[in-house]
């Protein structure tokens, strides 16, 4: 799969729930491996980024990619998800 075919797909939980929309995506250079996705468009209800353009998703979570991304249900904001991080 080529990275930029991630661009621009959106993004959701295991559970259904929207998170956001994929703006670009983290690469580990030593490793030579995707690290995570940049998500965009974030839905508030799961995340106060504040003034923040996105987060950061880890790659360890992403379970899925095909017409749209699925990711690990996350807690909703407020409850302190460790891994996730706000740009």
């Amino acid at each position: 799969m080529e990275l930029t075919s991630l661009y621009g797909l959106n993004v959701y939980t295991d559970r259904g729930v929207r998170v956001g929309q994929v703006n670009d995506v983290t690469i580990d250079v030593n490793e030579r491996k995707v690290s995570g996705i940049a998500v965009g468009d974030v839905n508030r209800n799961l995340f106060d980024i504040g003034g923040g353009r996105g987060i950061v998703i880890p790659h360890r979570w992403i379970i899925a990619v095909g017409d749209i991304v699925i990711v690990r249900h996350m807690s909703m904001r407020g409850e302190g998800e460790e891994g996730v991080e706000q740009s």
